[in-house]
């Protein structure tokens, strides 16, 4: 079976996940970053009709640097209901489906995913056929193309028996085209699912409910200090260039639900920001001395973001060789 390149680096990143977390006490090199049979899925509720959803164990984990399940969350209108994420498999799309009914009392007329990765969109599967979903047209095109790729990958990285084996492909039907903005009325609530440009798959959509401030981000802001980015697909220019953009969006007191992780602040994306600036200054220099990637990795250590789970990885293991080849281009 074909593996992408993305499959590729995220398998050497779950390999070195595991081994990080051990040391934390939390998994073993042979367990998942988190198991979907054991995730408790809880809600926050920001404003009326605005709720949050996150891991139980979410808080803790990204206090500590460690890696949470995926959140997600729902707005609430008149008319009805618009679920963010659709979770991994059946078991968390039945958890946040049940919160649905119980916070909300309308129907789910749309689910939005974040980006095309099983944990934001295996789910799709399970919701009613009523249900519209709402995807960038990259990651309908990804999905249709990589499902059964992106199946192999969770399956031998987040374990046989979780659920994935069944997943089945429901891809959008209602597509956001490049750097376009769908606004979505749910009644007395107006949604726009927004694509501010390349954030880590070049299909990052993201949620933003105007009138309590929050925005979801997906996985291009996985969660709050010491989390960072992760240039799965390279292009640190552009990625630095979207959160910036989405950062000059958000009012001053808005709020962020990241990824993989419990609300943050606008001024939280300080960090993700300051970390890839960072990055691009010390890599760039290191490119304009001749060094090699090798050179520019050990040179490039920058401990002052440290203090995240994955940091001995994504650091200088994706995002200092994604910076390398992309400034490298110039």
């Amino acid at each position: 079976m074909k593996r992408t390149p993305i499959h590729k680096a995220l398998t050497t990143l779950l390999l070195s996940a595991g081994l990080g977390l051990a040391s934390l006490g939390s998994a073993t090199a042979t367990e998942p970053i988190w198991d979907g049979n054991k995730v408790q899925m809880q809600s926050e509720k920001l404003s009326d009709g605005v709720f949050a959803y996150y891991a139980s164990d979410a808080r803790e984990l990204n206090a500590r640097g460690g890696a949470a399940a995926t959140s997600g969350g729902l707005i609430v209108g008149s008319k009805g209901a618009l679920l963010i994420e659709t979770m991994l498999n059946k078991r968390m799309n039945q958890q946040v489906q049940d919160l649905s009914r119980k916070l909300g009392g309308k129907p789910l007329i749309y689910a939005v995913n974040t980006s095309a990765h099983g944990d934001h969109s295996f789910g799709n599967m399970f919701l009613p056929a009523s249900t519209r979903i709402v995807q960038h047209a990259n990651t309908r095109t990804y999905i249709d193309k990589h499902l059964s790729d992106d199946k192999a990958f969770m399956i031998k990285n987040f374990g046989t028996g979780r659920g994935i084996e069944e997943i089945k492909a429901r891809t959008g039907d209602i597509l956001v085209a490049p750097m376009a903005t769908v606004s979505l009325d749910l009644g007395g609530k107006v949604v726009d699912v927004i694509d501010f440009g390349f954030a880590q798959t070049g299909g990052d959509l993201w949620v933003w409910e105007p009138q309590s401030k929050v925005m979801w981000a997906g996985n291009p802001l996985i969660a709050a200090k010491p989390a960072l980015p992760w240039l799965l697909d390279g292009h640190l220019v552009a990625t630095l260039d979207t959160l910036q953009r989405v950062y000059a969006f958000l009012p001053a007191d808005a709020r962020i639900i990241p990824g993989h992780g419990v609300a943050m602040t606008r001024e939280d994306m300080k960090w993700h920001i300051d970390y890839l600036a960072a990055v691009q200054k010390n890599v760039q220099a290191a490119v304009d001395k001749g060094l090699t990637l090798e050179q520019t990795v050990a040179q490039t250590t920058m401990p002052e973001f440290g203090g995240y789970a994955l940091f001995g990885w994504v650091h200088p293991g994706l995002n200092v060789p994604a910076a390398y080849r992309d400034l490298s281009k110039k």
